[in-house]
């Protein structure tokens, strides 16, 4: 019983990094995936973006659920040979996508009029067959554009994943903004992690529940002063080493003759998907 109490006390600080090292392990997880040898990591980012996209959009769109079901299973198959494992793909976008979208369709379980196939115990509300279909119209959707968003993010370094979007003239406001959300989520996530190490090192004997509780305040305001200081200090370090919105690798892209076949092959599909859809 001790030990259980032991280990219920000094859990906070624990988890919290924990918690901090997943998150950390997650971003360096995406960059060593895009710098593996697999099918995507090959192609041009701009490829990559143009063909995935157009993709979500037929997902965006489609109302049949095999030709959703057919997409996700298309991304699943495009993440096998960028050897980005299914497990991967379940514990860090389905687990997130599926309870999100599951709550928004749950309502129409029970509001959607039609054939009644079966009633809540209890408080007896109506499940139609219409519902259960338009429930699992919007969750295949998030699951297949999700995935194939994800895909982009794994099988590319992040600085030519914004330097494919302005290859598309995407504003320079956006680009300046997520590359701006991505060197600051990071060391965000650097500082926590820095601030809980030395709070742990600093802890001697067990804390009573008020401690606890005063720490995690405490840890919660201290972050949050770091936090708006610290996104002034990236944008200030972005405009001072000249980063205006237009990104500049060494890598220079050059559409190779397997870049448009594939760009071919995807906006092909992608044609034929919207077509059968009429």
């Amino acid at each position: 019983m001790n030990w259980l109490r032991a280990r219920r006390r000094g859990g906070f600080i624990e988890q919290t990094i924990d918690a901090l090292h997943a998150a950390m392990e997650s971003a360096m997880y995406a960059e060593n995936t895009a710098r593996a040898s697999g099918f995507l990591q090959r192609m041009d980012p701009r490829v990559k973006v143009a063909g995935l996209f157009a993709f979500i959009l037929v997902a965006a769109r489609e109302t049949r659920l095999w030709k959703m079901a057919a997409i996700l299973l298309l991304a699943v198959v495009l993440a096998a040979g960028s050897r980005i494992s299914i497990r991967v793909l379940a514990a860090r976008v389905w687990l997130g996508t599926f309870p999100f979208a599951a709550a928004i369709a749950l309502p129409a379980l029970f509001l959607t009029p039609g054939e009644v196939i079966w009633r809540m115990p209890g408080i007896h509300w109506p499940v139609t067959s219409q519902g259960l279909t338009s429930a699992a119209r919007l969750i295949l959707r998030v699951d297949a554009a999700a995935t194939l968003a994800m895909l982009v993010v794994f099988t590319t370094p992040w600085m030519h994943v914004l330097k494919a979007l302005r290859a598309f003239r995407v504003p320079v406001v956006l680009v300046v903004i997520l590359g701006m959300t991505c060197r600051y989520i990071l060391l965000l996530l650097e500082t926590a992690h820095e601030m809980f190490e030395s709070r742990k090192s600093r802890t001697v004997g067990e804390m009573t529940d008020a401690e606890r509780r005063r720490m995690a305040i405490g840890s919660v305001g201290v972050l949050l002063g770091r936090t708006l200081q610290l996104s002034g200090d990236v944008y200030l370090a972005m405009q001072a080493r000249g980063f205006r919105g237009e990104v500049y690798v060494l890598d220079d892209f050059d559409m190779k003759a397997w870049d448009w076949v594939a760009l071919l092959s995807f906006l092909s599909l992608a044609g034929v998907a919207v077509w059968l859809g009429r």
